[in-house]
């Protein structure tokens, strides 16, 4: 029986300060933490054991995620004191694996069109592990594959000199071969136990690694840039024009792949989708432009926000200008003392955050 694997440790230090105070796994993507959407592509793939590595956040993730019921499946929850690398996790998680296959998956990425495929070409298959593969602008931030008549002859984490662009994009599927290859290999420069090095040591001994290149898109989430991007792609997906769970008044406008959630509403305004309004949410006298997430209890009032998250409990009151490409976090509040010349702000706020703009 296949059973999955979620990595959802980690420090999140390329998205601090939200990191701070919140797990980089639940920062919501189109009003869904990412960490979800790696569970239901689990879920998809008909698996109903999932083991879940957690870190320092591990109450909040616990909290959040729960006991799988709501899935259908079951969590086992697996601590990592320290984020001592992948290959390391895979270490710690062989007592819930034991003898079965398993998908590895990075709760912080995103691959929008699931991973059955994969997995069910791994089933016919007689292969040790299959990796997942994309192409990349920048292969030196990644572990990166290289291919020799389609099969997997070399891996190397983050290279300064890339023998290809195939990044590892963060899903991959082992037999129990792995835990020799874990236990085998030596930290990295970085003290960390690399996967990249596990599965060097599986091609090496002579064990089938098959590559599989991503079709579609994947996002790994663990940048701003990257989160918006996958915030946008994944509301572009929407299928739907315009879904009111709310209330919109007559004298506001909203327009394509637009999703009110119960109890929001709308006054004065123009929503531009694709975007997301969450419940209780109020927007008025404002415009949110497309690509825009605003999460549960967010109170919006006489502003400007396109391209952005905002997370829930937040205020943003009259502010001059226009908000793009943001992150901004739990129970923030940006708020204005006079107007001013319109002008854009970009803002990274973790929660709790306070800002008044002169």
């Amino acid at each position: 029986m296949l059973k999955g694997l979620i990595l959802s440790g980690g420090k999140g230090t390329r998205l601090r300060p939200i990191t701070y105070t919140s797990a980089k796994q639940l920062i919501p993507i189109a009003n869904k933490p990412v960490l979800f959407y790696g569970i239901e592509a689990l879920v998809e793939c008909g698996i109903k054991e999932i083991g879940i590595v957690v870190g320092h956040t591990k109450d909040e993730v616990m909290e959040s995620a729960g006991d799988g019921s709501k899935w259908g499946v079951r969590f086992t929850y697996i601590y990592q004191p320290e984020p001592l690398g992948l290959a390391h996790a895979v270490m710690i998680s062989e007592d819930f694996i034991k003898d079965s296959p398993f998908v590895m998956y990075l709760g912080d990425n995103l691959i929008l069109g699931g991973i059955k495929s994969l997995v069910e070409e791994f089933k016919r298959s007689n292969a040790n592990s299959f990796i997942l593969l994309a192409k990349v602008k920048d292969p030196r931030q990644f572990g990166v594959a290289e291919l020799k008549n389609g099969k997997v002859i070399r891996l190397e984490e983050k290279p300064r000199e890339p023998k290809s662009d195939l990044a590892l994009v963060g899903v991959y599927i082992f037999d129990k071969n792995i835990f020799k290859a874990v236990k085998e290999i030596k930290p990295s420069w970085r003290n960390e136990l690399e996967i990249t090095d596990a599965i060097q040591w599986l091609v090496s001994h002579g064990y089938d690694v098959r590559p599989h290149i991503v079709k579609g898109w994947w996002k790994d989430t663990g940048k701003l840039e990257d989160l918006l991007e996958a915030n946008r792609m994944v509301l572009d997906s929407f299928e739907v024009e315009v879904v009111n769970k709310g209330k919109i008044d007559s004298s506001s406008d909203v327009q394509f792949k637009v999703l009110i959630e119960e109890e929001a509403e709308i006054k004065n305004s123009i929503i531009r989708g694709p975007a997301i309004i969450g419940k209780r949410t109020k927007v008025i006298n404002s415009y949110i432009g497309p690509f825009t997430s605003v999460h549960d209890d967010v109170l919006i009032e006489n502003c400007e926000i396109e391209h952005s998250i905002i997370l829930s409990g937040s205020r943003i009151l009259n502010i001059p200008g226009r908000i793009t490409d943001s992150l901004i976090g739990k129970n923030v509040s940006i708020t204005s003392t006079e107007e001013k010349s319109p002008k854009a702000h970009k803002f990274l706020l973790g929660d709790h955050s306070k800002v008044v703009i002169k």
